[in-house]
């Protein structure tokens, strides 16, 4: 009873505070059995999301249709302009906060979304809805965004609309106490997604969430105490002081409940006071802080699109910054989300830019902090739309002083994350260790790996041997002879411990437990030995993720392909931009390309690329340790050249859009062995079938089984010994 009464006595921001705190340390305590409570987090996201868009739809449509059409002609047009104009100044603003992010070393394993073709985005279906009710289903905001605007405009000229305004007030206080009612459920929500995060993130992705609160801190400072304020002292007849002293009450307020309604009225008294005080009282401008205060409400604030700044921390989180290319999108995409709630908006912009999802969970996270500061922004955002309209319906808004504020607060806003950006970079502590994961990996997909002997030759069969079926051979002898090269990641490759392990030996070792036998492993030097060494029973099978071509088929036998190369150009994170499209691509002036000694592969990049001069490159190492620096990229595999980056996170994999060109893959066998040939081809089939192979492709190429890495760090784990 006693802790009852205590929890009854916490505010509603305490409760989430202590619940986040909470949740954290149970994550920490439990480690990763902690992540069965995402659900419980999923439940709730779910729950703030059910009443945000009809809300949306109703209170644009009622705050538009209130206005009587002298009303609307006079403070309309002003408003819709000053509207617009602070949100692109907080956009812009956006797009200066990468500039902050750290300069890390990042990598990871390909991602089959690269090589996926993408889905073409009709604009027509985003913006204009046939169905609305289609729209507000699929949660496609800007189009009942579009048609809330339509409709509230077309409301100010109908005759009879009271009835139609007051039911979409009642409606939009009905969802206000849908959405009051789940504020409840806050604690429970907040606890369950800090528990399953702090459970199963591991601790470099902790470390750079500091990173987004830090930026966006710093962000909201800027917005809050030079922008907003700088606009109404030099552009209106209010002063800096003034604007800060009566709207810090609000702003307070605002950051202590959550939210901006209740403060509503207080905003309308305080600018109708402001108005008074500087002899700017007229029916007018009372008129305009009545519509503005209540309609301001219901369009996106400097405060929440601020929460839009996630999307470019996201991207650069996963290591694929937003291009250039994408700033215009991002800019009205950004806005016109933000007309539904951040738990809408982001998991909307996501996806939109092939952002992962589970990206969403990071930003609830941060957002127990984030939304506060947001909510305080939105109270200032409040008096200063309302101030600027009321000053331009009376003619003494400078529009040329109001660019000059803007101009001032982009240039500091720049050098302060510049700074910061120096700073988070020393002060946060970081290391890479995406070679040290990947280098560790071993055989772990089903099963203990087969005894494995090493040589670095071995005897040929002899003749009369070498005329038999070599699989009768390899089962009589209780041994399968591999051959493999060096530079082979991530299908043949020394790991930490020396084995030799990968893609292909991870599907070699699987083939040696179906045949009961044991592998004998040799190192192949020079490529050109390896038909000889596979015809005369020294190898049976070369490994290493061989391409197919039609001159080495002349000389062996190839299985069925059991996985592909992606064109891919391996280039210093400096060149990504230019070689992230053929168009870009094709733009390069003298452009040079190192290629492997392949007749084949050259011949079909000479081909695509008739004016590039191609340099012939021996290993991929050799371009990674600088020895070709008049090479702008080295034309790879994509899959491998991701694994290369993972070791050399100063170079990126990149897969140019525009160009889809794929090289199967297959185990190189002895020329003239049908019957081992069949039979490899048939394991093949059953692998794919039982889907093995997938899980294998799985592991090593894209790096998803959880066995690459060690469990979480935990309490209950490490300190007690206890396992769940």
């Amino acid at each position: 009873m006693a802790a009852v009464k205590l929890y009854s006595k916490l505010s509603p921001f305490q409760r989430v505070v202590i619940a986040l705190i909470l949740g954290i340390l149970t994550g920490i305590f439990v480690g990763e059995p902690a992540g069965i409570l995402e659900v419980g987090g999923t439940i709730y996201i779910r729950l703030l999301q059910m009443t945000v868009l009809p809300y949306v739809l109703v209170s644009i449509i009622g705050g538009l249709g209130r206005l009587d059409t002298s009303m609307a002609a006079n403070i309309g047009i002003k408003a819709v302009k000053i509207i617009l104009f602070m949100w692109l100044a907080v956009m812009l603003t956006l797009l200066l906060l990468p500039l902050a992010y750290p300069t890390w070393e990042t990598s990871g394993f390909f991602s089959t979304s690269l090589v996926t073709e993408s889905v073409k985005i009709n604009f027509v279906d985003l913006y204009i809805p046939s169905n609305i009710f289609a729209a507000l289903s699929n949660t496609i905001v800007p189009a009942v965004v579009l048609f809330s605007l339509l409709m509230g405009v077309a409301l100010i000229t109908v005759s009879n609309k009271e009835p139609l305004v007051h039911l979409a007030d009642n409606v939009g206080d009905s969802l206000q106490r849908v959405a009051s009612y789940i504020a409840t459920l806050a604690p429970l929500g907040i606890f369950a997604i800090a528990a399953s995060a702090a459970g199963t993130l591991q601790p470099e992705e902790m470390e750079r969430l500091q990173v987004f609160l830090w930026v966006y801190l710093i962000a909201a400072s800027l917005l809050g105490f030079v922008l907003l304020p700088l606009l109404v002292h030099w552009a209106t007849p209010f002063s800096y002081r003034e604007l800060m002293s009566v709207a810090g009450e609000a702003m307070i307020t605002a950051l202590a409940t959550g939210t901006v309604l209740v403060v509503l009225p207080m905003i309308a008294e305080r600018c109708k006071e402001l108005l008074k005080k500087h002899d700017m009282e007229c029916e007018e401008t009372e008129s305009t802080v009545d519509v503005m205060v209540p309609t301001a409400y219901s369009f996106p604030s400097t405060g929440t699109l601020l929460g839009l700044g996630f999307i470019l921390f996201s991207a650069w989180y996963v290591g694929s910054p937003l291009e250039l290319e994408h700033y215009p999108s991002y800019v009205v995409m950004g806005a016109l989300s933000a007309f539904g709630s951040m738990a809408v908006a982001i998991p909307f912009l996501l996806d939109y830019y092939a952002l992962p999802a589970d990206q969403f969970q990071l930003y609830l996270l941060g957002s127990v902090v984030t939304a506060r500061f947001a909510t305080a922004l939105a109270a200032l955002h409040g008096f200063v739309v309302t101030l600027l309209v009321a000053s331009a319906v009376l003619k003494r808004l400078s529009w040329h002083k109001m660019m000059q504020a803007v101009g001032l607060h982009l240039g500091m806003t720049a050098g302060v994350m510049i700074l910061a950006g120096i700073g988070l970079t020393y002060l946060i502590p970081y290391e890479y260790t995406g070679a040290k994961s990947f280098e560790a990996m071993r055989i772990a997909i089903v099963g203990e790996p087969v005894s494995v002997e090493s040589s670095t030759s071995r005897e040929a069969l002899s003749e009369e041997d070498q005329t038999r079926q070599r699989l009768d051979i390899i089962r009589e002898r209780g041994t399968i002879r591999l051959g493999y090269t060096s530079d082979s990641l991530p299908y043949a490759f020394h790991n930490t411990q020396g084995d030799l392990v990968g893609f292909d030996m991870e599907m070699m070792h699987e083939l040696a437990r179906d045949l009961d036998i044991k592998i004998e492993l040799t190192h192949v030097k020079k490529i050109k030995e390896q038909p000889q060494m596979l015809s005369d029973g020294r190898l049976d099978i070369v490994i290493g993720g061989r391409g197919i071509t039609p001159l080495r088929a002349l000389v062996v036998d190839f299985s069925d392909s059991y996985s592909q190369h992606t064109l891919g150009f391996m280039v210093a994170d400096s060149m990504r931009d230019k070689f992230s499209s053929a168009y870009k691509i094709g733009m390069i002036d003298g452009l040079k390309l190192g290629v492997l000694d392949i007749s084949y592969y050259k011949k079909a990049i000479q081909e695509l690329f008739p004016n590039a001069e191609l340099t012939t490159i021996e290993s991929p190492r050799k371009y990674f340790q600088g020895k070709h620096p008049e090479v702008d990229a080295f034309v790879y595999s994509a899959e491998a050249g991701f694994a290369w980056a993972m070791l050399y996170p100063d170079y990126s994999s990149v897969v140019a859009k525009g160009l889809k060109s794929i090289a199967p893959i297959g185990f190189a066998l002895p020329k003239g062995q049908l019957e081992f040939v069949q039979f490899i081809n048939t394991w093949l089939r059953l692998k794919k079938e039982s889907s093995y192979q997938q899980q294998v492709y799985d592991y090593w190429i894209l790096g998803k089984n959880p066995k690459a890495k060690q469990p979480r760090w935990s309490v209950i784990r490490n300190l007690f010994g206890w396992d769940i």
